[in-house]
């Protein structure tokens, strides 16, 4: 009878919107759905990560964050812990008493143990590295997944072992790899291979696709199991010679299963277990004995035997409180974003994690008011007058309209003071409308409509819109629209195809055209009208170095004739002048005059000084200009002023106090910033700051306020997805067929968890749903020695030193083979873990007593280090250098692009003369560079086309006889932006040159500056931005595709292919071996000869 009821119940709800058109009326049923049903649904209970025991009568999974149990027959589960950590991954032991799993109650994951039927979980892992469970398929070893000091710069972790009643971890691979695994018999260790690559992507089959390995812990060999050509996943033994994984090869994840013979190979193509088409499987167990398998698929759990028995629910009764409250009040005193100032400048309102609130500018009186009060998203506060609030919400329709708000007591109309308010929709579209901004005069509203709609308006102070003038309409959005002071004309910024952002000047009536005022091939952004109507001031990156500066432009050819004199005799008259004006004289804003013909060459520099200058506004005369840059003595970035023509220049603010936002009121009184979420402002007639305390008070509703989260994070990639077809998926569809499961997700990270499978359908890099949890738990950081450890009998012995580390220092330099017996004389014992020594022990030293062999003890003090990656990483270079210097026999220099960014282009740029001083060639190496945007400045140093050659005096006695010797010779350290490599190179690339990686290696290749040599890179190439939502977390957005000119090959479904295909074994690190670098030496030695 309940589930008619329901449907009934439904039914009524659709009828009661019968003329909504099929968006709206699909976010309303949404909503009601949602709030009718919520989250007591029993069958809707999103359980996660299923292990089996042995026989496979029993199941534990993750729920609510904490591990529970239940019969393989279903019934009601029990919870075995409680805490507020996220806690996943468990998994029996082989003998079914005890289940480990992975827990983050320590700041990141740790591995814990525990009884089956449930008591206090025993914490095995120290170390502040995230350690993720695996397997346990032996009684003495927890197999998981780490990063410590082995792996360098491959992305994939290190494997470790630990046993289950306690003592230190230990490394057990001389590879790195996924999913580890050993057989039962402790013979064969399963794992997966593949780079950058989320498993999400179940279409993805690039060259770093996951794929199934076996280590051989007899032979020491490795090598690679038959698979397909997406991603295989998640090895699991059932038995020592049956391997289950998952593979997406058919559209979803399912259930396969090889036959290994007793040298841990097979011949056999696997054997398909499940054949789900439109649902993949998202994680699943083998109960020991191998009779059994449980797995996670849509929002159930499913039970089959692995005699291709048929799949079914299992049905599980939880009776438990919610982990966390589902609504929380709290008050915040920081973490404003967007905020206005009423047009009196009593009033500001602004915006603290979607709601708007309302206080006055009084320094002494923080109490707020929530004016909008609702679980959806409320944005951009924008002053209609000094009574009338408009706002952007997406409350209504599933997109952003404007709202208004004001009094509802006509007795009483200040919206602060009033306890009655009325919130009135003032705007209706089938998509968003943003950015919006009052002329002066409150006559006219600009705002964009979805994705680059330019539109003014007429607007009257009851919020009525009328007479809509289309300004542009274009595939990009103006952005900075800044109106002029008589509401006349508007300037804004916009980019063009070419992703030049120029500044205009449009009249608001739409009778003049936009004018470019800006002019130039570098990037021109925020304009800011000055008040007394002579100048538009703006951003621009036309100086040397392109870093940004404060500029302007006269509005007026007079303004821009006349000499520093002119001005000088100006300044005067006017202070003159302004004695006798009355204040009904000054309220008066004079008509705007702007003498168009080549404007953009009326320009004047305001700011030219190291850094980029940002946030700027300018003061009511017209004479000063107010930013932010680098602070001159902190760290951070302060306020500063200075006269229009560069003069009088002052500091504000000190200490690196990070103002953004910068506004100025109507009456130019007082400037006013954000600085780290609190609001504060300037009295520009002292130059005093002060702070503007606010107390926002809000009743958080987590459960709608994920809905929202949602329903915004999927708009935006419908909104802004580069592909508007979408890979060929249904965007939509995935839509509902993913919200239940997000929605009803028990914890944040299960939500974000079954976001991103949603976006991984879309089978494109660049994406992703991150964010934080509400739990707050400890935090721990581990001191760094900068040695990789072995337990031994008796202590910690140390197996090798990282270079540069603190152990590696001369004061307190260890050496391999030392054994480490205590640390600040507590003794390293067989049950301590030897890293809960180093724990919260950052930056401080500690003395460790080392047994140096040979009854020789020694105490040494060493100071600890909080991370040890860039050492990893630099020992890594050294040795390819010195591979390199020996395969080449000293002839070619090596270089390493760690990363299309400028740090790494400054090292580069050394590195072109440094590596390749005196050598005949340069091998340049991006495997492993995750991206960034430096790749044509890399092509502007290869790519360079040597038009002349120079011989100075002093180098010949003779020129005509001599000149040919000087043919390669170019000035480049004096001429060139850059300097240029004109010997030969040749380019590494493999499936982990990511990005803008992948976008040199194309170019290298098709441009013909040289070879290509390595493995095909990862095929994920696009522009990414993103959008920042109401609870914090960001969506990550892919919003400009790349194609290759030579190929009009699409980039992120379409790698660069080396012209010579190289690929190293798993253990080439391990071993000093690298036969892609080997390779690439000898090819370029070839064609060195030839020449």
């Amino acid at each position: 009878m309940k589930e008619s009821q329901d449907n009934l119940n439904f039914q009524n709800i659709k009828n009661i919107f019968p003329k909504l058109n099929g968006m709206n009326k699909w976010f309303l049923m949404s909503i009601i759905f949602f709030q009718v049903y919520g989250l007591s649904a029993q069958n809707t209970l999103l359980l996660r990560y299923p292990a089996m025991n042995k026989n496979g009568t029993m199941i534990t999974f993750s729920f609510q964050g904490d591990i529970w149990t239940v019969t393989s027959t279903g019934g009601k589960a029990t919870r075995l812990t409680i805490h507020e950590a996220y806690e996943s991954n468990p998994m029996f032991s082989p003998d079914g008493n005890s289940i480990a799993f992975s827990g983050g109650r320590f700041g990141n994951n740790d591995i814990f143990v525990m009884p089956a039927e449930g008591g206090q979980a025993k914490r095995l892992t120290f170390h502040s590295g995230a350690d993720n469970i695996s397997s346990w398929t032996q009684q003495d070893k927890i197999i998981f997944s780490t990063n410590r000091e082995f792996r360098q710069i491959e992305r994939p972790s290190e494997v470790y072992a630990i046993h289950p009643k306690g003592g230190t971890e230990y490394r057990i691979l001389d590879a790195v790899g996924h999913d580890p695994v050993l057989s039962p018999d402790g013979r064969f260790l399963a794992f997966v291979r593949g780079d950058i690559n989320p498993v999400a992507r179940q279409d993805y089959q690039g060259s770093s696709d996951r794929d199934l390995w076996i280590y051989d812990t007899k032979l020491k060999t490795y090598h690679k199991l038959p698979g397909f050509g997406t991603n295989d996943i998640y090895p699991q033994w059932g038995g020592n010679q049956v391997l289950y994984f998952l593979s997406s090869i058919d559209g979803a994840y399912n259930i396969y299963r090889l036959k290994i013979d007793e040298n841990g190979k097979s011949n056999d193509k696997p054997e398909k277990l499940t054949g789900f088409k439109d649902e993949s499987i998202r994680s699943y167990s083998v109960s020991a004995d191998g009779s059994s398998i449980v797995f996670e698929k849509d929002v159930h759990l499913y039970t089959m035997k692995t005699n291709r028995g048929s799949a079914e629910q299992l049905n599980v009764l939880i009776s438990a409180d919610d982990r966390l409250d589902p609504t929380e009040k709290k008050t915040f005193i920081t973490d404003a974003t967007d905020y206005e100032v009423s047009p009196n400048g009593k009033l500001l309102a602004y915006t603290v994690r979607g709601e708007i609130f309302i206080k006055e500018t009084d320094k002494d009186k923080p109490r707020s008011i929530n004016a909008s009060n609702h679980p959806f998203r409320d944005i951009e506060p924008t002053w209609l007058n000094d009574t009338t609030l408009l706002f952007c919400s997406d409350r209504m329709n599933g997109n952003f309209d404007v709202f208004m708000l004001s009094s509802a007591d006509t007795s009483l109309i200040n919206i602060f003071k009033t306890l009655k308010h009325k919130i009135s929709q003032i705007s209706k579209t089938d998509t968003d409308e943003t950015s919006l901004s009052i002329s002066p005069d409150g006559k006219k509203i600009a705002l964009v409509r979805g994705r680059g709609t330019f539109i003014v308006a007429d607007i009257n102070k009851d919020g009525k819109m009328t007479n809509e003038v289309i300004l542009s309409n274009s595939w990009d959005a103006p952005e900075d629209i800044s109106w002029s002071p008589d509401s006349k004309w508007l300037s804004y910024s916009l980019n063009d195809l070419y992703f030049n952002q120029e500044v205009f000047i449009q009249s608001a009536d739409n009778k003049n055209g936009p004018v470019n005022i800006s002019m130039h091939p570098r990037r021109d952004h925020s304009p800011f009208w000055s008040a007394d109507g002579s100048k538009l001031g703006f951003i621009s990156e036309r100086g040397t170095g392109r870093s940004e500066d404060v500029w302007f432009v006269w509005l007026k050819k007079e303004d821009w004739e006349k000499d520093v004199q002119d001005w000088q005799d100006k300044d005067i008259g006017d202070a003159e002048s302004s004695k006798s004006k009355s204040e009904t004289d000054k309220k008066i804003v004079p008509e705007i005059k702007i003498d168009m013909e080549n404007i953009h060459e009326r320009i004047f520099r305001v700011t030219s000084f190291p850094g980029d200058e940002s946030e700027f506004v300018i003061s009511s005369d017209g004479e000063t200009f107010y930013y932010t840059t680098n602070s001159s003595v902190s760290k951070g970035r302060d306020l500063y002023s200075i006269k229009w023509d560069g003069k009088s220049l002052k500091e504000i603010t000190k200490d690196g106090s990070n103002p953004d936002n910068l506004k100025i009121d109507k009456d130019g009184k007082f400037l006013y910033y954000t600085k780290q979420g609190s609001i504060s402002r300037v009295d520009l007639k002292s130059g005093s700051p002060e702070s503007l305390p606010f107390a926002a008070k809000m009743k958080i509703d987590y459960v709608n306020e994920r809905l929202q989260v949602f329903e915004e994070a999927w708009r935006t990639i419908r909104d802004g997805f580069y592909d508007p077809m979408f890979h060929g998926k249904n965007w939509l569809k995935l839509h509902d067929k993913y919200k239940e499961r997000c929605i009803n997700a028990s914890t944040e990270n299960d939500f974000r968890d079954m976001f991103n499978l949603m976006l991984g359908e879309l089978n494109s890099s660049h994406m992703g749903l991150r964010g934080s949890d509400r739990a707050d738990t400890q935090k721990e950081s581990t001191g760094m020695i900068g040695a990789e450890l072995m337990p031994v009998s008796g202590g910690i012995k140390v197996t090798h030193i990282v270079p540069e580390t603190p152990a590696d220092k001369k004061n307190s330099k260890l050496s391999e083979g030392d054994v480490i017996t205590a640390v600040n004389g507590e003794p390293v014992t067989g049950n301590i873990n030897f890293y809960s020594l180093l724990n919260g022990l950052v930056n401080e030293k500690v003395l460790l007593t080392v047994n140096k062999g040979e009854n020789v003890t020694k105490e040494i003090p060493i100071r600890l280090a909080a991370s040890i990656s860039n050492n990893l990483y630099d020992e890594w270079v050294e040795n390819r250098k010195k591979l390199v210097e020996k395969y080449s026999g000293g002839r070619l220099g090596y270089i390493h692009i760690k990363g299309m960014d400028f740090p790494s282009f400054d090292v580069v740029e050394r590195e072109f003369t440094a590596a390749g001083y005196g050598k005949e060639g340069l091998v340049i190496d991006v495997r492993y560079n995750g991206g960034g945007s430096t790749t044509d400045f890399l092509m502007t140093m290869l790519n360079y086309k040597q038009h002349a050659y120079t011989i100075p005096r002093g180098a010949s006695e003779n020129l005509e006889k001599d000149k040919l010797k000087f043919k390669n010779y170019y000035p480049t350290g004096e001429r060139l932006v850059y300097s240029a490599w004109l010997k030969p190179s040749i380019a590494l690339c493999n499936e982990g040159s990511y990005s803008n990686a992948e976008i040199f290696s194309h170019a290298y290749k098709t441009l013909g500056i040289g070879k290509l040599v390595g493995l095909p890179t990862n095929g994920s190439v696009i522009s990414t931005g993103g959008k920042s939502l109401m609870d914090g977390s960001f969506v990550r957005l892919p919003l400009r595709g790349w194609f290759t000119k030579a190929t009009d090959q699409n980039q992120e479904l379409g790698p660069a292919v080396p012209d010579i295909l190289v690929e190293n074994q798993p253990d080439w690190i391990s071993k000093g071996t690298d036969e892609q670098l080997k390779v690439a030496v000898e090819t370029l030695l070839k064609d060195i000869s030839k020449k």
